[in-house]
């Protein structure tokens, strides 16, 4: 085995793939639940490494050629009912062929990479899941076995402790321009190293431009896809159990990318962005500069495209029509059933329905009659540089989630939607004095330590497996350079008096608001609001009397650090001994270098709110401040379990703030005026 591995030879000994020795583990046993997290890491590692060429590890070579999945059906938990129709599919040739581009919004090639997500989810045991995805990695399309397999990591708790490979370091074509891809392939074949600087897609003649590092960023690429992993629209309960709050989750993960694209933009002295319109033209146009690894280049869109009908997809007017039946469910007040009766939307869960038939999800009360805009929307978007398909066009960058951010319609999308959604909460009655107080609890200061700072840095990641291999000849290092943001460490520091005469649990919420429009004059609270950014949510215990506490920025609950490098988990194997990474569990989450808006050189006025609320009442856990929730919990929810927080996801600033006098007299918000600086970077484009 370990003969055969040597076959596979990086230029540097950190770069060798791992060579421990798993099959001496004492107890190991290959059907055992309880497999090592250190050998699941390893075949994970391999499975995804090279993920175009054949398997080339003994081992799993072994399970891909002899491996029977429909032999011994006892092995899955539905009794192989998945697995036989994976199979049959398979052996009638059915399934999308090997080198071809694969998109989640193609129903039939996102059935099949849903056939094998199904199989991995009834493996109860590691064994029958390496050996399925061992087996359907030789026979699958590629693009649809990466999904299957990350999405069964995540959502099966077989593979629990399992850290998945950042997917800009699987799949780089979806996260790397073309230019960078062609370079790789020139040093790959004159078997030269090299470092390749990633530029963005447009040039300063494009006032998109200057917000192009915000949607192109790796890592809030990465923010997304795994958002639609960790919650997909396709999630049926049949999984294994309910996504909580999925509908509200998909709402407020996309207002806060919304709001934080338009911190940008204010930012770089642009607008924020307007929504899109069906009737009326797409005004920036995109190209991507970007190219699949099967299927030719990503297409572009001009400026100023009209919708036109998408055959086969939807007409325009489908479109007007779903979203004006979901505005005048909105005006009712309620939702009809698909059976006809009545879900009455005015309350706080009204936003969790909304959701659901917003995005299309599975969870829709009423599909056929709501139908799917979000989802026809991303591919209506994708399709317009060739929407009857006369040229046979390759999808657009709109119809991937790794891929969509780049594109500046994504954000005119999101703020379409997202005014429908602020059309339901600006239904509901503004809060009462009653709603926001918290009894004895008096917020005294709410302040920065440290300076806000941003400045752009260079980061580094392979592209090794953006190349093909040939057996017998050594990889060299390859690597894609991007110029992304960052900011100084800081920490929120608060003084709360707690003056109930006993402990008292505590919810604290931190929000950032842009202070000025473009033309610089003032957000009112009336409209100012819904441009707030969430910085942070967490729970606290307030002794009575005087309590100071320091929140820093890298333990938001909205973010996370960045996936650790493809390389750095082949090295972690290597290593040997156990296996805990419990800080990179989460990938879905705001880059934690990201916390910031960009900010002005001069500095950029924000107003800095604290609402310290009731945490006996606002937790749905015992000791919440006890845990982190998965650390990302306020996008991300706690992943298989409720989301943390019984409150409206944005309370208290989600609803329409007809006074902003209640705000200011009640003793435990305060808000406070800060700048966030940027440290101008003569390299950034």
């Amino acid at each position: 085995m370990m003969k055969a591995l040597l076959l596979f030879v990086l230029v540097a000994a950190a770069a060798a793939w791992p060579s421990f020795d798993f099959e001496s583990l004492e107890g190991y046993q290959g059907d055992d639940p309880s497999v090592p997290t250190l050998k699941k890491q390893e075949q994970v590692n391999k499975l995804l490494w090279k993920i175009y060429d054949n398997i080339k590890y003994p081992e799993l070579k072994g399970y891909a050629d002899s491996f029977n999945p429909v032999a011994d059906t006892s092995m899955y938990s539905d009794g192989g009912k998945a697995v036989r129709r994976l199979d049959m599919e398979y052996k009638d040739h059915r399934l999308l062929e090997q080198h071809h581009w694969f998109s989640l919004f193609n129903a039939r090639q996102r059935n099949e990479s849903l056939m094998l997500f199904d199989v991995l989810m009834h493996c109860p045991k590691w064994d029958c899941f390496v050996k399925n995805a061992a087996y359907w990695r030789k026979k699958m399309n590629e693009g649809e076995f990466v999904y299957a397999l990350y999405t069964a990591v995540i959502h099966n708790d077989v593979a629990d402790g399992v850290l998945l490979p950042p997917l800009y370091e699987v799949t780089p074509h979806m996260f790397t321009n073309s230019e960078v891809i062609m370079q790789a392939y020139t040093a790959k074949m004159k078997h030269t190293p090299g470092k390749f600087k990633m530029s963005f897609t447009g040039t300063k003649k494009n006032k998109e431009q200057r917000v192009a590092y915000f949607g192109e960023d790796i890592g809030m690429n990465t923010h997304h896809v795994t958002w639609h992993m960790d919650f997909p629209f396709w999630w049926k309960d049949d999984y294994g159990y309910h996504l909580d709050r999925k509908g509200e989750l998909f709402f407020w993960a996309h207002h806060q990318l919304t709001a934080r694209f338009d911190s940008e933009r204010l930012s770089n002295w642009l607008d924020p962005v307007d929504e899109l319109h069906w009737d009326e033209p797409i005004v920036e146009g995109f190209a991507p500069h970007a190219m699949y690894k099967y299927g030719g280049e990503f297409p572009p869109r001009p400026d100023n495209v009209y919708f036109e009908d998408v055959d086969g997809v939807a007409r325009v007017r489908d479109m007007l029509i779903t979203e004006t039946r979901i505005r005048d469910a909105i005006d009712h007040g309620y939702i009809v059933k698909k059976d006809g009766t009545k879900i009455d939307i005015m309350n706080d869960e009204g936003i969790n329905i909304l959701g659901n038939i917003v995005e299309s999800s599975m969870y829709s009360p009423n599909i056929q009659y709501y139908g799917q805009l979000h989802n026809l929307a991303h591919i209506m978007l994708g399709r317009q540089g060739d929407p009857h398909g006369k040229y046979n066009m390759t999808p657009g960058v709109m119809e991937h989630f790794e891929t969509a951010t780049r594109d500046p319609s994504f954000f005119r999308l999101h703020k379409y939607m997202d005014n429908i959604f602020k059309k339901h909460k600006y239904s509901l009655p503004p809060y009462k004095r009653e709603e926001l107080e918290f009894p004895g609890i008096e917020v005294q200061s709410i302040s920065v330590e440290g300076e806000l700072r941003t400045y752009f840095e260079d980061y580094e990641f392979d592209l090794r497996n953006a190349v093909d291999s040939a057996e017998g000849i050594e990889e060299v290092e390859l690597k894609a350079v991007v110029h992304r943001l960052n900011h100084r460490e800081f920490s929120f520091v608060a003084d709360v008096n707690n003056n109930n005469g006993g402990e008292v649990m505590s919810t604290f919420r931190i929000f950032m608001c842009p202070r000025y429009d473009n033309n610089e004059l003032l957000f009112g609270a009336e409209k100012g609001h819904w441009y707030c950014i969430e910085m942070d949510k967490f729970w606290k215990k307030l002794s009575p009397g005087r309590n100071h506490v320091v929140r820093k920025s890298t333990e938001s609950s909205v973010t996370v650090p960045d996936v650790p490098h493809f390389q750095t988990l082949i090295d972690k194997v290597e290593s040997g001994g156990s296996f805990d990474m419990h800080e990179y569990e989460r990938a879905c989450g705001i880059p934690n270098r990201m916390l910031l808006p960009k900010g002005k050189w001069d500095g950029m006025e924000f107003a800095l709110l604290l609402a310290v609320t009731d945490g006996s009442y606002d937790a749905t856990h015992a000791n919440p401040a006890d845990t982190d929730h998965g650390g990302s919990h306020a996008h991300c929810s706690t992943h298989g379990d409720v989301y943390p927080d019984k409150r409206p996801m944005g309370y208290p600033i989600e609803r329409r703030i007809d006074d902003r006098r209640i705000f200011d007299s009640v003793p435990n918000f305060k808000m406070n005026l800060v700048k966030v600086f940027h440290e101008e970077d003569e390299h950034h484009d």
